[in-house]
């Protein structure tokens, strides 16, 4: 049989007051005791000396045959002297993030250091337009089909010398498909 002193509930409803109990481990906790050897009030300020009664030879006797009280008893048996005064609960790791929290923190952190994917894209495109010789008038028709085709030719280009020409003509064959658009609006005034 292990024993136990603890706290059982008695009192009201939502005015507690604890007895300080010696009891079997297994029983319930306002359930059958051995012996009550005091009385916790809550309610009651922390400077008040009703607050913890406590029978000091009869907690001293039984801590003798075994009996072993559990964390808010120890405390109060360690504030009065009876045993050493238990070391106070530090957890700092109970006020971290849990695990999800983490993952959605650092999730944003990323998010916060990847550069838009637009930069690239125009950081690229400036960098081609003088190798390719484009006209002003070219560029703002290109820049939705060079935004994806120049991050493609960049490394072919970088990697090879000997496509760099290759490249210029790939850009000079966008000038003729856009010719016939620019001969149309002409055309145009010239029948109005």
């Amino acid at each position: 049989m292990a024993l136990k002193i603890r706290l059982s509930r008695a009192g009201s409803k939502k005015r507690p007051v604890y007895r300080v109990v010696v009891a079997d481990s297994r029983s319930p906790r306002d359930g059958r005791f051995i012996e009550k050897v005091g009385l916790y009030n809550p309610l009651l300020q922390k400077d008040n000396k009703d607050r913890i009664q406590l029978n000091l030879e009869s907690i001293k006797e039984w801590i003798s045959k075994g009996a072993k009280p559990t964390d808010k008893v120890a405390r109060f048996l360690g504030e009065a002297g009876v045993i050493p005064m238990p070391a106070q609960g530090n957890n700092p790791k109970k006020a971290q993030p849990k695990k999800k929290a983490q993952e959605r923190l650092a999730a944003a952190e990323e998010a916060k250091n990847q550069p838009t994917p637009e930069a690239p894209a125009a950081e690229t495109s400036a960098e081609e337009a003088p190798a390719a010789e484009t006209s002003a008038e070219e560029a703002p028709a290109e820049e939705t089909p060079a935004e994806e085709t120049p991050a493609e030719e960049a490394p072919a280009a970088e990697a090879k010398t000997d496509e760099a020409p290759a490249a210029e003509a790939k850009t000079d064959e966008a000038p003729a498909e856009e010719t016939p658009a620019e001969e149309a609006p002409a055309e145009e005034e010239k029948k109005d």
